[in-house]
């Protein structure tokens, strides 16, 4: 099985070429959701949370979101804290999800792939690109943030640069270039890969 990390910055529009490959009968692992969603039910990370942070830090209705905000706000180590409680759990719970599925390709989509370290648990890196301008407004379009919040949120992110340089595969999302061709493109390159994957 080829497994595809999916990645790209706030607004790159990663989770449009995700869908693409979702509708070509990819099953996609959605990073973000799936985290949230683990944040709130998985007994080892709320009982390490609130070791790290408290028990302020769940609610009745689960986590205390403003609050754990409030802790890794302009506070990096906190936040590499919190990481590496939750990213280990969400990954093994990827390679769960790996192992169900019925295909011979899958996919995660993650905007922290590098970060996270879920690159390494993949066999390809796709970024998917835009121009920042471009980003921000799509992102202004989207939520209701404004344009301070978005760069800030650009800024806490590796660099498009970086990311290009990790990546195996770039989609360019810049509104030049047509994505539906660019996705086939990417599916023509994986099945190349295929014999020399299925080899090793």
């Amino acid at each position: 099985m080829i497994r595809i990390g999916i990645t790209g910055g706030i607004g790159s529009g990663k989770s449009v070429v995700a869908t693409i490959l979702q509708l070509t009968g990819i099953p996609v692992y959605i990073a973000d959701k799936e985290s949230k969603q683990l944040t709130d039910s998985s007994p080892v990370i709320r009982k390490q949370l609130i070791e790290l942070l408290g028990k302020d830090i769940y609610t009745e209705q689960g986590l205390n979101k403003k609050l754990l905000a409030s802790y890794i706000f302009n506070n990096p180590e906190c936040l590499k804290q919190v990481n590496a409680i939750i990213h280990p759990e969400v990954n093994s719970h990827f390679q769960n999800w790996v192992r169900n599925q019925h295909s011979n390709i899958c996919a995660i989509e993650s905007a922290i792939l590098f970060e996270s370290g879920f690159n390494k648990t993949v066999d390809v890196n796709l970024m998917v690109y835009a121009p920042i301008e471009i980003r921000i407004a799509r992102v202004l379009a989207r939520d209701n943030v404004s344009r301070e919040e978005i760069i800030r949120r650009i800024s806490n992110q590796m660099s498009d640069e970086q990311k290009k340089e990790l990546s195996d595969y770039v989609i360019y999302n810049d509104d030049i270039h047509t994505l539906l061709p660019q996705a086939n493109q990417f599916l023509n390159y994986l099945t190349s890969r295929q014999p020399q994957d299925n080899a090793e």
